[in-house]
């Protein structure tokens, strides 16, 4: 018998403040990188939950998720690992002061959509296609989402 494919599932937030996005500057696989606040879900909490605490854990912001952006699938060339990101679009509330940062993260980014255009170091295709669906209007209610006990 194979082994069973098991994608990730992870959860990232897109940020928008004032025409900029709050984009996580962080090392991965020793490279300095840009990425949404994003991470993987832990057991026993909700999809939400993962985002608001991904969020706060890299960026050291307070985040409300509004809306669903998108699922959003990517399978990584260095390691082969597939991901399934769930995408929400979030608003800050505040920053919090003195927040400690997960390991390898240099820190929160604000960064236009210019920037992001140009950025040569996105951890992912994922993470300018979010943005890019963020300001294309794509949005679905909080509702769409069923989370069973």
């Amino acid at each position: 018998m194979s082994d069973r494919w098991t994608p990730h599932a992870t959860v990232a937030t897109v940020v928008e403040q004032d025409g900029r996005f709050l984009m996580v500057e962080e090392i991965s696989s020793g490279q300095t990188v840009i990425n949404q606040p994003a991470g993987h879900v832990e057991a026993g909490e909700t999809l939400q939950q993962a985002a608001i605490r991904e969020s706060a854990e890299e960026t050291g912001w307070q985040v409300e998720p509004l809306a669903l952006l998108g699922l959003y699938t990517y399978t990584a060339p260095a390691n082969g690992v597939t991901y399934h990101r769930y995408c929400f679009i979030a608003r800050a509330l505040k920053q919090i002061p003195d927040a400690p940062l997960d390991d390898g993260i240099i820190g929160p980014r604000w960064m236009t959509i210019e920037e992001l255009r140009q950025c040569q170091n996105l951890r992912s295709s994922m993470v300018l296609t979010c943005v890019e669906d963020y300001l294309s209007g794509k949005s679905f209610p909080l509702t769409v989402i069923t989370e069973h006990p």
